[in-house]
């Protein structure tokens, strides 16, 4: 017999009849703060060693025999410089082996993405192994989460969006979405600038034009309180994307050099969809979109040796009915899956990706269901950023009231995750060995303790149906909206940045309308 099993034999449990001093209760981790309960993440995949080895070699075998697509000229000769080789067509490239395997060693494992205060900063990954929510990127539509009304994004809707991303505790980071109302050139500047004063967190940065990527980090060091700040502590962060198939973008690859300068974290970004700009299956989405990302990371290895980069597999499926890209497809979790898992363990680099979204246009049933099989799935592969927060009708829309629901299953999936402890204190065993017959546990210090560390909700419901019929049968969507309206109401900016800032980022900011409108002449729209 184990010996803490005959000591518990000699020495009866005493029940707790009350204490003068109870435990402290623990706050659950959140994006800023983490679990006092550190141990191994609870992982699942679809990828043994054996597969991932094959798809690695394959990530290898493509990018080294066939190569990408390249035509940016200074990117291009430098690549050459570094051994790249001419492919079977002008501008594509070989990349050898020796320098891919070169990039990806030397390539920074660890970064933190700055908030404008310490308090605020996001180390990645996370000292705890678990990980942090961002709001959704690209929005064009937003649903008022006054009377769920929709319209086209506008800049109101973008400072309602940094309002309540703002005041929910899982999000660790704030995207921009696209906005009308203002240049179509320029949407981005717009939108970063406002999203940038409404935010005491870390913002995530899109260019749109090659010619306002200068702008957007000028914009950013002054949010950051200027140069040598954002340099030191780099409080934005910024996408650059692939071309699917196999293609880089002159101004993606100037993102690369342009975040070089100011040591800017990139989320090198692959958007393939399955059945259109990469083959009909989970796996073969999977090799695209790591394949691309391998590609990015070798070219930030050579034009901007150093920089953080974080990889960012977003994942899309056809709807081979309607031509419609998914993202919380069966196919489309499947290969997120696959993707976070190649990233994360085939390669040991910090991995991005969609965490949240559905393809269903409203908060409703469905997009509940999704998104939280999506959150699950990815976070079991070990995602260090869960994307998508607040997005509908596959991220062309952002929801205040989702956004906020959202946060709600990240705090529960972040406790998900934590693997329980197992031995005899754990499991209470010794007072197991002696419970009465119709015992109970309800006044046990073991009870006592580990009542203190249950997850409690604070948007979803646990009412008993009489409670639930007299308010009205209020559930988590009346209770989230209720938040989102009242982060709104309380929100100001003027303890963001002070008047210097907003004043420099105005004038800024009609400099770029000025300056890319008229390199634009002709071409640019009011949207």
């Amino acid at each position: 017999m184990d010996a803490s099993i005959r000591d518990a034999d000699k020495k009866p449990y005493r029940k707790r009849r009350g204490r003068k001093n109870p435990p402290i209760s623990r706050a659950g981790a959140n994006a800023f703060s983490m679990e006092h309960v550190i141990g191994a993440r609870a992982s699942f995949g679809f990828l043994d060693s054996d597969r991932m080895g094959f798809l690695k070699e394959r990530v290898m075998r493509l990018l080294e025999d066939y190569g990408v697509m390249i035509v940016h000229p200074q990117a291009k000769k430098a690549l050459l410089k570094a051994g790249a080789r001419e492919g079977i067509e002008a501008g594509r490239l070989k990349m050898p082996r020796a320098l891919i395997k070169e990039a990806l060693a030397q390539t920074p494992k660890s970064t933190t993405l700055a908030g404008k205060a310490r308090q605020f900063d996001v180390p990645l990954p996370r000292p705890d192994s678990g990980f942090i929510l961002r709001t959704g990127t690209g929005g064009h539509g937003y649903i008022d989460p006054r009377d769920a009304s929709y319209r086209n994004m506008d800049l109101t809707a973008a400072s309602e969006i940094a309002a309540v991303a703002d005041s929910l505790d899982q999000v660790g980071f704030i995207a921009h979405p696209f906005v009308h109302g203002v240049p179509e050139v320029t949407a981005d500047i717009h939108s970063y600038a406002r999203i940038s004063a409404g935010t005491r967190k870390h913002v995530w940065m899109q260019p749109y034009q090659k010619e306002n990527i200068d702008y957007l980090l000028k914009i950013a060091a002054i949010a950051a309180g200027g140069e040598e700040q954002l340099r030191s502590r780099p409080s934005t962060s910024t996408i650059t994307c692939s071309f699917s198939p196999l293609e880089f973008k002159y101004m993606d690859t100037e993102v690369i050099i342009a975040c070089g300068k100011y040591g800017v974290p990139v989320h090198a970004c692959s958007l393939p969809s399955a059945g259109g700009t990469a083959p009909l299956s989970a796996p073969s989405l999977t090799l695209m979109a790591v394949a691309e990302i391998v590609g990015m990371i070798t070219m930030a290895h050579v034009l901007s040796p150093g920089l953080p980069i974080i990889a960012t597999p977003l994942m899309f499926a056809l709807d081979m009915r309607t031509g419609s890209a998914l993202q919380s497809s069966v196919e489309a979790m499947q290969a997120a899956s696959l993707s976070i898992q190649m990233v994360k363990h085939g390669y040991g680099l910090m991995a991005h990706t969609y965490g949240s979204g559905s393809d269903t246009p409203d908060a409703d049933h469905q997009s509940m269901s999704e998104r939280a099989l999506l959150m699950q799935t990815v976070a079991l592969s070990g995602a260090d950023i869960m994307g998508g927060v607040g997005q509908l009708e596959c991220a062309t829309v952002f929801s205040p009231v989702q956004a906020v629901l959202d946060n709600e299953i990240g705090a529960m999936i972040r406790r998900f995750l934590r693997t329980p402890e197992l031995n005899d204190e754990a499991l209470n065993f010794g007072e197991m060995m002696q419970v009465a017959v119709g015992g109970h546990f309800l006044d046990s210090n073991h009870t006592v303790t580990g009542c203190r560390d249950q997850f409690v909700p604070h948007i979803f419901q646990r009412k008993g149906r009489d409670d639930y019929e007299a308010s009205n049968r209020r559930g988590a969507f009346e209770e989230a909206r209720d938040d989102a309206l009242k982060a709104i109401a309380n929100a100001s900016n003027e303890e963001i940045l002070d008047e210097a800032q907003r004043t420099e980022i105005a004038a800024l900011t009609t400099a770029a309308d000025r300056h890319i409108v008229e390199v634009y002449s002709g071409n640019v729209e009011m949207i």
